[in-house]
Order: structure tokens, then C-alpha cells, then sequence
């Protein structure tokens, strides 16, 4: 078998760990399959050396800032090879430039385009192990570009894409999908199977297991992801396409978002295209709207009621403050989050949100805001009840049986 793993932060913490991760490598290898390995820097490694940059300069340039960055995957990866020949195993270190992975110029948050498998398939025939520095590529002008935040993951589905891998298992420190957070709800459980769709909207709901442009790109290329514990045998979570069986299954899991913060433009002029515009420019300083609550028009105005992530406030204030001649005026509440009910099933059953709002009624919870998709159900509420909410619909879906 092809299979690509990939090691997060935490998985090569350190000197001890990585040799933890060469054994299981090792181990791999000997059982006969054929391994590309994907690694993310050592945790701690990347915010250090944004620490450095920033003792030289509040705004260092991006490429800068790629080339800088970049360093800390291809530490681990040299490390990484570097143990695995210790073991006797014959490994080589790639950087994401000679794994032949091509991106835009998008400096710090670029896409991969292409990936030239040429180099890797030529070690492989050889019967070594490719070590990968995630997180990284090549841009066509000959640059080192970076993928943004959980970039190995999104290195690691492409080149099992890329390479037609049988499997992409992903290594971090837990090991698999919760019906939701364990630290939150004790009683959550390890899922054996999610389907993409459900994984997508749980990883953009506030799951952080998975990054979402991950998991789209392996929909996309239909790779087959494993999420698993580097640091036990346990059999972790499979992601795949949609199955029958798992309609079977009404909800998957309960996510909870606390980046969250609502919005609300006052006495808006009720004029055609005045909502585009204002969605247009928040869009085009890329702030993410989630959800979007018109009133009918009173008197000529109406409200306008939104959601932003609370990291992007400030940027959406001014952008608003750009329309004070067709608003009255606006307020920000960060003290609410979302809460989300997710599963594939809820396509095939009723009563679903009916469920969630009892559920939420029955412990006076008030929602403030509604969001449904085919299978999803996002609620707005008062930060101070965002675990209780949880807990409530984790009890009220028995996700615990």
C-alpha cells in the first residue's frame, strides 16, 4: 500500500518525539508499505520565529515571511530522515520546492496548483521513505510561498491526490473525531466513520482536528483521510465519501465557535443595493459574514444583523463607518458564539432543529440568530451558555450511546 502520513506539531514536539514517530515510520515500512511522510514544524517552533521577525519589524514582508517560516518544516523533515537511516530504514528529506509542489504567488496563504510527483516517485521505486517539509511550495517565479495556517494538512491530501495514495493518515494528539469536545463534554465519543461534508462544516464550525480547505481538497480529489493519535494504536476516525449507512445516523456531532461576534446596523436606508454594498467591501477586505438576519422595512430603514468572527471586528467597524450617511447606526456584541448540530442523516429525517430549539428552551437558552443548511443547524447564543448548549444537545441527540 501508498500511504502518506502526516505529523503535526505536537507529534515532533521535540527530539523524543520525533524518534517516536521514525519508530512508527519504521514500523510501517517493514510491514511493507510504501510511506510518504508529511511534517509540520515542532510545536512552538513557527511562533517563535514570527517573534524574531518581529523584533525587526511590525509589518515584515511576506516573502520574507515565507522563506522565514518555512525553515521550521524543513528542520523536522531533515531530522525526521536523519533518524529514520539511524534505524536502518533508507529515508530522504524533500523541501515542498523538491517534492515538486507548485503554488500561486499568493505569499502566506497560497494554493497549490500542480505537483510535480517525478522526484517522489523516483525514491519510492527506490524503496526510501520521502520525508516532506509541509506547509509549503514553490511559487512559478521561482519563490517560496507558504499555505497558511494548517498547511501541512492541506500538503499531506494533495500529494495522496497527487500520488493516488490508498490512504492519508493525519497524526496529531488526538486520536480521531468527537461527537464534540471532550473537554467540554466528557461524554463524547470517538466516531469510526464522518463523511466529508459533515467533517467540512465541523472543521469551519469550530473543530480544530482538521483544516477545513483540507478536507475540501480531499472531497475534491476523494482521498481517503484517517485521523489518528501519534501517541497510541488506537484505530482513529475515517473521513470519507458519503455512505448509506451513515444517514443512518441523524446528528454526528456538536460544535461550538467562540471567535464569534454579532453585528447590527441600525436604520439602514431601505434603498435597492444597499445591502450588496456593504457585503461587497466587508468581502473585499476579507472579512467572513456568516449569518445574515434582514427586519422588513419600517418607515423607509430596516436592521441589518450579522455575524463576523471577533478577531475581524475592528476592520468590520470601519468598513461600516463608510456608509454613515445610509445608516443610523451600529452595534457590536462580542459576549455570543455559535453553536452547531451537524449530520448527514438530517437530510433524510424531520424535526431535527425542532429538537435543537426544545433542547435549548427546556434550559433557557435564548438563540439569537438561526442558520440551517441540509445538514447543519448553527445557533447564535450568549457566550456564558456555549458549553451548557453544547451539553444540552450532546444529551438531547444521546450521542453518548
Amino acid at each position: 500500500m501508498l500511504i502518506v502520513q502526516k505529523y503535526g506539531g505536537t507529534s515532533v514536539g521535540g527530539l523524543d518525539r520525533i524518534e517516536n514517530v521514525a519508530n512508527r515510520v519504521a514500523k510501517s515500512k517493514r510491514e511493507g508499505n510504501s510511506l510518504v511522510v508529511v511534517v509540520s514544524a515542532m510545536s512552538g517552533e513557527t511562533n517563535k520565529l514570527v517573534e524574531y521577525a518581529s523584533h525587526f519589524s511590525k509589518t515584515p514582508a511576506k516573502a520574507e515571511m515565507d522563506m522565514l517560516l518555512s525553515s521550521g518544516e524543513r528542520v523536522t523533515a531533515a531530522l525526521l530522515a536523519i533518524a529514520l537511516q539511524e534505524m536502518g530504514v533508507d529515508a530522504v528529506a524533500m523541501t515542498g520546492r523538491q517534492a515538486g509542489i507548485k503554488t500561486d504567488g499568493n505569499h502566506t496563504f497560497a494554493r497549490i496548483e500542480s505537483i510535480d510527483t517525478t522526484a517522489m516517485k523516483s525514491a519510492l521505486d527506490g524503496g526510501k521513505v520521502v520525508v516532506v517539509a509541509g506547509f509549503q511550495g514553490i511559487s512559478q517565479k521561482g519563490q517560496v510561498t507558504t499555505l497558511g495556517r494548517g498547511g501541512s494538512d492541506l500538503s499531506a491530501v494533495a500529494i495522496a491526490g497527487a500520488l493516488k495514495a490508498n490512504a492519508c493518515e493525519i497524526y496529531s494528539d488526538v486520536d480521531g473525531i468527537y461527537t464534540t469536545d471532550p473537554r467540554i463534554e466528557p461524554k463524547a465519543k470517538k466516531m469510526n466513520y464522518i463523511s466529508y461534508d459533515e467533517m467540512l462544516e465541523l472543521a469551519s464550525l469550530g473543530a480544530k482536528v482538521l483544516q477545513n480547505r483540507s478536507v475540501e481538497l480531499a472531497k475534491k480529489l476523494n482521498v481517503r483521510i484517517v485521523a489518528k493519535s501519534s501517541f497510541s494504536n488506537a484505530s482513529g476516525t475515517i473521513i470519507e465519501k458519503e455512505i448509506k449507512e451513515m444517514e443512518a445516523v441523524l446528528v454526528s456531532g456538536i460544535a461550538l465557535d467562540r471567535n464569534q461576534a454579532r453585528v447590527t446596523v441600525r436604520e439602514v436606508s431601505d434603498r435597492p443595493g444597499i445591502a450588496a454594498e456593504i457585503f461587497t467591501l466587508l468581502a473585499k477586505e476579507q472579512i467572513n459574514v456568516d449569518m445574515i438576519i434582514q427586519n422588513a422595512s419600517t418607515d423607509g430603514t430596516t436592521n441589518l444583523g450579522f455575524t463576523v468572527p471577533e478577531s475581524e471586528v475592528e476592520r468590520a467597524k470601519e468598513v461600516i463607518s463608510a456608509f454613515d450617511h445610509d445608516i443610523g447606526g451600529m452595534d457590536f456584541d462580542e459576549n455570543v458564539c455559535k453553536v452547531s448540530v451537524v449530520g448527514v442523516g438530517m437530510k433524510s429525517h424531520s424535526g431535527v432543529a425542532a429538537k435543537a430549539f426544545s433542547a435549548m428552551a427546556s434550559n433557557n437558552i435564548n438563540i439569537e440568530m438561526i442558520s440551517t443548511s441540509e445538514i447543519k443547524v448553527s445557533m447564535v447564543i450568549n457566550e456564558k451558555y456555549g458549553e451548557l448548549a453544547v451539553r444540552t444537545l450532546h444529551d438531547a441527540y444521546e450521542l453518548d450511546k
